[in-house]
């Protein structure tokens, strides 16, 4: 047999091409694949500092329990754009800490900075190291992070609950 024919003798149609319809939802489709990848791309400071925020109260609140599992005195000290977390040893000296995921020392992205800022309601030096008791009885610590589009104040108390929150909120609750 040839081409294709009718009962008549006419050569059959064989559709080819795309409807209008089926342009329209692959141009809608492409159209909001391309939307999520450009708002995904661009550069958010603030959604970079929230996200690092969490990953740190995650981290301290880790480094708590940890260290009252282990019956030891871990600490951690945050200097300009990264953080580390420590172990204090049997001759009382801090020594870093290896051997966990969640605890290795981590640098931050290019224009965020971390520091310490208070410790029992004291301020403290830059490069304060801020304990984990064995006894899981800490003391309240503060932990600002900044970012060009602004600040984070990374918080516990003693029941080593870990918060975080916009420092300009944090500033205008306390007046």
């Amino acid at each position: 047999m040839g081409p294709l024919t009718s009962n008549r003798g006419r050569t059959a149609r064989i559709p080819t091409g795309f409807t209008l319809i089926e342009l329209l939802v692959v141009l809608v489709v492409v159209g909001i694949a391309a939307s999520l990848v450009a708002a995904n791309i661009g550069n958010d400071d603030r959604r970079d500092i929230q996200r690092e925020a969490k990953r740190l109260a995650g981290a301290l609140e880790h480094a708590a329990a940890v260290a009252q599992w282990s019956s030891e005195t871990l600490g951690v000290s945050a200097e300009g754009r990264a953080y580390r977390f420590w172990r204090r040893d049997a001759s009382d000296r801090w020594t870093a800490y290896a051997g966990d995921e969640v605890l290795a020392a981590r640098a931050l992205p290019e224009d965020l900075t971390v520091t310490p800022t208070s410790y029992a309601g004291t301020p403290v030096p830059a490069d304060a190291i801020l304990p984990f008791r064995a006894s899981g009885r800490n003391e309240p610590y503060a932990v600002t992070m900044t970012s060009p589009s602004g600040s984070v104040l990374i918080s516990a108390d003693p029941l080593n609950r870990v918060s975080f929150a916009p420092f300009d909120t944090v500033q205008n609750s306390a007046n």
